[in-house]
């Protein structure tokens, strides 16, 4: 597997400020990635769950913490699903976010 492409994993913390509101502070990490397609059953399946699968992002099983969106080629996406191939590879399957997401 080649890792030709940058991902930036997204993680999110919430904090408060002097007057208590709760804050979101995102913190990215830029790693190397590989791009596979969403397969035809993989797709049709989130479908019934109302979700659509658009990029599959392989990454270092060991650079994955958990994140919940990334970011490839400046476009946002929240992975719907992580799938751990072995200790090497996790695939990222993720869905653009839409607006402010």
């Amino acid at each position: 597997m080649t890792y030709d492409y940058e991902l930036t994993l997204i993680a999110e913390a919430i904090t408060e400020d002097s007057i208590g509101n709760q804050i979101a502070i995102e913190t990215e990490t830029v790693i190397l990635c590989d791009r596979k397609s969403v397969t035809r059953s993989e797709f049709y399946d989130a479908a019934v769950s109302g979700l659509k699968p658009q990029e599959v992002f392989v990454v270092h099983g060991y650079e994955y913490t958990g994140q919940a969106k990334v970011k490839f080629a400046e476009e946002k996406y929240n992975v719907i699903r992580s799938y751990a191939v072995d200790f090497e590879e996790t695939e990222l399957i993720c869905e653009r976010v839409i607006a402010n997401g």
